[in-house]
């Protein structure tokens, strides 16, 4: 028996990194999974490793940076396993639509690319909205648990990361407003800030090497994160009742790093 048995969750970004390892976790916790990334082949990796492992799941092709694929998307995973109890929008664009990266671009303020600004709000803080009003209508009569994603890097500031940081701030807060507005329906929102290695990170890791040498060396754990055991392991908590009084809360899934900052 899984902590979690017999709930359904709609993870975005689910192909890769985070939205990868908390997808896994869940599956293996009972839970019934929708895998909604843009790519098909990671959609599908995903799928078939839970399926293999016993768990249930079903691949969405969802683009967030797009409404209506959002929309489609909520659709799909409740027509699939009956309903939702828990969405986790992991999914996070960077660079620009027509070249996207897998990092942000390290760029002065001055001098932003106003397409990369664009993209990266819109497939960041929009398409984490839009996939909070796409469930409301869902979990509004039975409650629910959605979890968001901010960075420290929009609480510290990195430099060259303006689109990044003002979306995963924009995110936040967007948690905190929904979850007083939603909680006199049992729905709790709280968002992770994590410092976990993913793909972008190791990304970024090639294009500025110095600036990840140094930001491990300020995590007083001194280490990353993992996206299964310690991302995953956190969104199993935000899911379950043992976290029934927390909502509106931002979790430093950061080894101590934002206490050192």
């Amino acid at each position: 028996m899984g902590r979690l048995d017999g709930k359904v969750a709609i993870v975005t970004g689910a192909g890769r990194g985070i939205g990868r390892g908390i997808a896994l976790r869940y599956a293996a916790e009972g839970v019934k999974v929708a895998v909604a990334s843009r790519t098909k082949p990671t959609v599908d990796s995903v799928v078939d490793e839970i399926e293999r492992s016993g768990g249930t799941a079903v691949g969405i092709g969802c683009d967030v940076g797009y409404q209506e694929q959002v929309n489609e998307a909520v659709r799909q995973a409740v027509g699939a396993f009956g309903g939702v109890d828990i969405l986790v929008n992991a999914a996070q664009g960077f660079g620009t639509e027509a070249q996207p990266t897998g990092s942000p671009i390290p760029s002065p303020l001055e001098n932003f690319s106003d397409a990369e600004w664009e993209y990266t709000l819109r497939t960041g803080a929009t398409g984490t909205f839009w996939a909070m009003k796409a469930v409301f209508p869902f979990m509004k009569d039975k409650g629910g648990r959605i979890i968001n994603f901010g960075s420290q890097m929009g609480v510290v500031g990195w430099e060259g990361s303006t689109a990044y940081n003002a979306a995963k701030e924009a995110v936040r807060a967007l948690t905190r407003t929904a979850a007083r507005e939603w909680g006199k329906y049992k729905i709790n929102v709280n968002c992770i800030n994590p410092m976990v290695w993913t793909d972008a990170v190791s990304s970024m890791a090639k294009e500025k090497p110095e600036i990840i040498k140094s930001r491990s060396e300020e995590i007083p754990l001194r280490r990353w994160g993992d996206a299964y055991g310690d991302a995953g392991g956190l969104a199993i908590f935000l899911a379950e009742e043992n976290s029934s009084y927390l909502t509106g809360m931002t979790f430093y899934l950061d080894g101590g790093y934002t206490a050192s900052a």
